[in-house]
């Protein structure tokens, strides 16, 4: 298939969807028909006169198309995941209603900034729950907006306002406040929070069956195997003398016979792979008992000049673009973490979008595919994958991928890791674990790129899994693992 043909595949793979899933994360049913109607190649968000309800109309017929594509795609992993007679064949189509997604948000976006240099509104971003969202209230004519994107320049140059002004206030457009807020804000917290609420509904009525399964077999205090009962305290120790419970992370741990893996470690433009782009990937090999390859080149240099190769071999550093709209916002959150200013970053530039190089892609599930590979907090960069990359949800499935995460290392078999009032499960971050382990010097702090980050990260686990063998802890202790251990589908270790 060339250019965009893969939008109407997706299409094509409704009817497997509509099968298996007939309702939305929400318990909603869903229209495939209305689905099938989506230009998802070409955008789905409203484009508006500049006229204050014009604005506001698209904003709210936005929001709305948003709501109902997200609560569509949050289930989309669920289904595929456990359509175990294998009706869906594909992950494409959950990928190009994200792909839709981004666009529409980046239009979601450039309405808001455009209301508010219409005097419309004044935006904040807030806290609230799950997530942070826009917060519209009447235009005051004063005080800063906390928004932590870029300022839209209408004339097209992007970045054209100095920091700490609105739009507003910069803008020589002045319309007076003559339209309804209540009706266009953003209600990501409140969907997020009644979904979660009806998750943890559902766990408790499974705790609840299986806890009056277990006294009705009169099994005693534990179930076979010498398991706790559902919601007991029973926890695996570690290296620590501290004992955290277990936790679902722990299935990311490796086992005693790991070895050669690929850390790897991406900056995006936010934290919702539905709504936000891959700008950044780092990623390297390194091998956690056998010699590092002969032949490999003995010396890269990283970004911080106070790092050393050392053992890791294979890096490579990928940088993605987003597009013109994006740009044009800006993203100053972002700029300030990482030192990728999204601004110089748009495809017209040059850039190209990882979302639209598919042979980026293949490239990079070949390499997922070949060994295990690391990340810190894996989930993040599973779940952007599985959004963003052509094969991995299929082969993520088929038990092609394994995933070993540093976070749940960090948390269950270092000594540094105590729980504090500051960090209740202990202080698990990246930064934290690599220092502990010897990876950073206490005088530096996380670069915040793919590269160096994955880099120190893998330094850290190789220090971590010399230390645990050393003292018979950890995947050598009673609770640990034979094989490469790590998180897997569709085969049995």
């Amino acid at each position: 298939m060339t250019d965009r043909a893969w939008f109407d595949a997706a299409k094509g793979d409704i009817p497997q969807w509509a099968a298996s899933m007939p309702k939305d994360a929400d318990g909603t049913t869903i229209d495939w028909d209305w689905v099938r109607s989506l230009d998802l190649a070409h955008g789905v968000g409203t484009i508006p006169e500049s006229t204050p309800q014009s604005i506001h109309d698209a904003l709210k017929a936005d929001y709305a198309t948003r709501e109902r594509l997200e609560s569509i795609i949050a289930q989309c992993n669920s289904a595929f995941m456990t359509d175990f007679d294998r009706f869906i064949g594909s992950y494409r189509l959950p990928r190009a209603l994200a792909y839709a997604n981004r666009r529409l948000n980046d239009n979601i976006n450039t309405l808001l900034h455009l209301g508010e240099q219409q005097h419309l509104w004044a935006v904040s971003r807030e806290r609230r729950g799950r997530a942070t969202i826009a917060v519209l209230k009447p235009y005051s004519g004063s005080g800063p907006s906390n928004d932590d994107q870029g300022m839209l320049d209408l004339s097209g140059e992007a970045g054209g306002t100095s920091a700490g002004n609105t739009a507003a206030e910069n803008s020589d457009v002045k319309f007076p406040t003559t339209v309804a807020l209540d009706d266009v804000q953003d209600r990501t917290a409140a969907i997020l929070d009644a979904r979660a609420e009806r998750r943890k509904a559902q766990r408790f009525q499974k705790w609840a069956g299986d806890a009056a399964m277990a006294r009705a077999n009169l099994s005693g205090a534990t179930s076979p195997g010498g398991a706790a009962l559902p919601g007991g305290a029973a926890a695996s120790g570690n290296a620590t003398g501290h004992h955290p419970k277990p936790d679902w992370r722990d299935a990311y741990l490796p086992g005693r016979d790991v070895d050669a893996v690929m850390g790897i470690d991406i900056e995006t433009t936010g934290i919702d792979p539905a709504r936000d782009y891959i700008i950044d990937v780092g990623f390297e090999f390194m091998n956690m008992a056998s010699p590092r390859p002969a032949g490999e080149p003995e010396t890269y240099a990283y970004e911080q000049g106070y790092y050393a190769a050392g053992d890791a071999y294979g890096q490579s550093r990928l940088a993605f673009g987003v597009p013109p709209e994006n740009a044009a916002l800006g993203n100053a959150l972002i700029a300030k973490l990482t030192g990728i200013d999204v601004r110089g970053r748009s495809s017209e530039a040059g850039y190209r979008l990882f979302d639209e190089w598919p042979q980026a892609q293949a490239g990079l599930l070949a390499r997922l595919t070949q060994q295990p590979y690391v990340a810190h907090n894996a989930t993040f960069e599973h779940s952007w994958f599985m959004l963003n990359v052509a094969g991995y949800a299929e082969s993520y499935r088929a038990g092609r991928i394994t995933i070993i995460d540093t976070l749940p290392m960090s948390r269950q078999w270092d000594p540094g890791a105590v729980p504090t009032n500051e960090h209740p499960y202990g202080d698990n971050t990246l930064d934290a674990y690599a220092k502990r382990q010897g990876a950073l010097d206490s005088a530096h702090n996380e670069r915040h790129l793919g590269l160096e980050d994955s880099h120190i990260m893998l330094v850290a686990m190789k220090h971590h899994l010399a230390a645990l063998k050393a003292q018979g802890k950890g995947p050598w202790g009673s609770t640990g693992r034979a094989g490469v251990g790590g998180k897997s589908c569709g085969r049995k270790r």
